[in-house]
């Protein structure tokens, strides 16, 4: 059985809010995020995932 970790424990682990953390976990961005109930669980060994922006480049240097 695996170790999990709630919303909160994530986002302290990832330097982020844990709103941020349950909109990856809801947009499926977080591999083994289960929902119980009303509570998000994510695996202690989950990273966090990557940036989804992008940087915009200009030509002609705009």
């Amino acid at each position: 059985m695996l170790d999990y970790m709630t919303v909160k424990e994530a986002g302290k682990k990832w330097g982020i809010g844990s709103r941020m953390v349950t909109l990856y976990c809801v947009a499926e961005r977080n591999k083994g995020a289960e929902k119980v109930g009303n509570l998000w669980l994510l695996p202690k060994n989950a990273q966090k995932p990557e940036d989804g922006r992008y940087k915009k480049v200009m030509k002609n240097g705009y």
